[in-house]
């Protein structure tokens, strides 16, 4: 049985997130969505908030193998802790690639039993970033094309 762990901030959860995670559904046998929890930051939605919102769109999406968690910590630690032996990660560029390499040489160094796998996005999520979409929300843009709706009422809801 192949476990594996999608980290991420997910602040906020987007269409591109659920598509890296509907796709790593198919491809291993647990996957286990990690909302990565750094106290030295401030997030636009606590861990709370993104769990919930990930688990109903999870959850409508219908994959019964994805499991929502937060953490603060390593994510190899959290690996370890539940025996996944892969961490999934998607990339957007070459810039993200540059990125998730580095972090993945790090985390080969922590534990050598963790591969990482490298999922690219589809076309249609390379503009989905985040901070693109808390920008639109600042903004009054629309942002119904790159969350869910249930994110877009969440994010209404916090008075930007």
């Amino acid at each position: 049985m192949v476990k594996a762990v999608f980290p991420g901030s997910f602040d906020p959860p987007t269409f591109g997130h659920l598509n890296i995670i509907e796709r790593g559904s198919r491809l291993f046998d647990s996957l286990d969505v990690v909302i990565a929890v750094n106290s030295s930051k401030t997030p636009l939605m606590p861990p709370e908030e993104k769990k919930r919102l990930l688990e109903l769109e999870i959850g409508k999406l219908g994959l019964s193998t994805v499991r929502v968690a937060a953490y603060e910590g390593l994510v190899v630690e959290y690996c370890q802790t539940i025996q996944a032996q892969v961490l999934l990660r998607g990339v957007r560029s070459m810039s993200d690639f540059d990125y998730e390499f580095e972090l993945s040489v790090l985390n080969r160094h922590l534990d050598s039993g963790i591969e990482t796998v490298f999922l690219p996005t589809e076309p249609k999520f390379f503009v989905l970033r985040s901070s693109t979409i808390k920008e639109l929300m600042r903004l009054g843009g629309d942002i119904s094309a790159m969350v869910p709706s249930s994110v877009a009422v969440s994010l209404h809801n916090l008075d930007l």
